[in-house]
């Protein structure tokens, strides 16, 4: 039988992170940016899917915008409850922002039904009229990144950051690819990998990064 070392709670995540250092290697650290491997990692140690450090995709200067945002104290909106839980609200705290989800406003469901669209959809037509909403992390919905995505287009939204991780089978790769197409700072898991924990990684990353600095 395989004996157990009892580490001390804080010990942990310390020594999870070093685990996933040694198991991707210098040579792949090496690969990614440095802005970038705190990301990653935070999403492998959520995860424990290793495929995070090839299908995490940043568009240039991705990471610099965001963390200016977080930075000037602006809202970060989110598809679901659970990826709004999973923010650290501590953190925001600490850098003066906020988190809101509008997924359960009584109106959200009303005009969807009206729409004949989702929720989640509607849900960002209403977060993208609030001027303090200035980073969107998407780890469910792929309607709410295609939301997003037309409300870029028509010139009604203009993101410090999308999140674009939405899980699941049926046209998430496709939005996805479509996201990627925009001239707006992101960061999308290519493939149908990802939810609303990958969502609330890389925003825990991104602001660990700010406090880091600090």
């Amino acid at each position: 039988m395989t004996e157990i070392t009892i580490i001390e709670p804080q010990l942990i995540e310390s020594r999870s992170f070093e685990i996933i250092s040694e198991i991707l290697g210098e040579e792949r650290l090496a690969q990614i940016p440095a802005e970038q491997q705190g990301i990653v990692k935070r999403v492998i140690h959520t995860s424990a899917d290793f495929d995070y450090a090839d299908n995490l995709v940043f568009s240039p200067g991705a990471v610099a915008q965001a963390q200016a945002a977080l930075r000037g104290g602006c809202t970060v909106v989110t598809d679901t409850r659970m990826a709004f839980a999973g923010i650290n609200q501590r953190n925001l705290s600490k850098l003066g922002c906020a988190k809101a989800c509008y997924i359960d406003a009584p109106e959200v469901a009303e005009q969807a039904k009206a729409q004949g669209i989702t929720r989640a959809a509607v849900a960002m037509q209403l977060a993208a009229a609030k001027p303090e909403n200035r980073i969107f992390a998407v780890g469910n919905a792929p309607t709410a990144l295609l939301a997003l995505r037309d409300l870029v287009l028509a010139g009604k939204l203009q993101p410090a950051l999308v999140v674009g991780v939405p899980v699941g089978f049926v046209n998430v790769v496709e939005a996805k690819e479509l996201f990627m197409e925009l001239d707006v700072p992101y960061i999308i898991a290519k493939g149908r990998k990802g939810g609303s924990n990958v969502a609330a990684a890389v925003i825990n990353a991104l602001m660990l990064g700010c406090l880091d600095c600090q």
